[in-house]
């Protein structure tokens, strides 16, 4: 149905009528929020859960490069290591055939040059090998880590989907109803009444007057206002907690 089809069978209802449905759609809604409260927080534990397992996907994947790059680094060092141990044989040789000592000097200069680089690489290779280890040690801890939550996930799927196949049949059902009656209700009243619904504590926006008071904050409603809600002719809110109020007698129940 079109919003406009929706709106012109919400105008073809007297005031009582959208009170009638306000209220029959506060029922729905309730049961609906009762059925969710059944699952209490696992919802939210199971999002927790998938949001940590991720996080712990991305660190041990973000380790894992960073362990290649240090091993890439060390294999690196090793063949600086190796090409200075060359040059140092070169310079060793060509100082046999020297012809005076400042070639020989400068040979020697070059080869002290040389192991002050495999110095400096061995320097480094103890270096990144420890940071790699220290990394893969990270590793193993943040996998078997996610082990556990991936068998914490699991079993709180397990008990979730466990509620929700318990009631999801109750619940559809429920929301077609609720969608049934939110087409009865002019767009303006049910924005105020999903309004309504998300500012109070316990979901109640259409409420019965108990006891001369309201069924929401039990405040107490004088009495030509309890008259004009009677009589069902306009929508009458709360003025202390702004919920709809209705009488027991156009929901046909003691309600609330």
């Amino acid at each position: 149905m079109t919003d406009k089809g929706k709106v012109a069978e919400s105008n073809e209802l007297s005031v009582s009528d959208k009170l009638k449905a306000l209220y029959d759609l506060q029922i729905i809604d309730s049961q609906i929020d009762r059925i969710k409260l059944l699952r209490g927080e696992l919802p939210l534990e199971v999002q927790d859960l998938e949001d940590e397992i991720e996080g712990l996907e991305t660190r041990i994947k973000n380790l894992d490069q960073e362990v290649t790059t240090l091993d890439t680094s060390v294999t690196k060092k090793h063949q600086e290591i190796a090409n200075s141990q060359e040059l140092i044989k070169k310079y060793e040789e060509q100082q046999k055939h020297v012809r005076n000592n400042r070639e020989f000097d400068s040979l020697n200069k070059e080869i002290e040059f040389q192991n002050l680089e495999i110095e400096l690489c061995e320097k480094r290779i103890r270096e990144f090998t420890i940071q790699s280890k220290d990394k893969r040690k990270l590793m193993e801890d943040s996998q078997a880590l996610l082990d556990e939550r991936r068998i914490d996930l699991t079993n709180k799927q397990n008990e979730l989907n466990e509620i929700v196949s318990e009631t999801q049949k109750e619940e559809d059902s429920l929301g077609e109803r609720s969608e049934a009656c939110q087409r009865l209700i002019e767009p303006r009243l049910l924005t105020a009444y999903k309004r309504l619904r998300t500012n109070a504590r316990n979901g109640l926006a259409v409420v019965t007057v108990k006891r001369d008071a309201c069924g929401g904050c039990f405040n107490k409603i004088p009495p030509q206002r309890q008259m004009d809600i009677r009589l069902g002719k306009k929508v009458i809110v709360c003025e202390y907690c702004g919920r709809v109020l209705v009488d027991d007698s156009i929901t046909g129940e003691d309600a609330y």
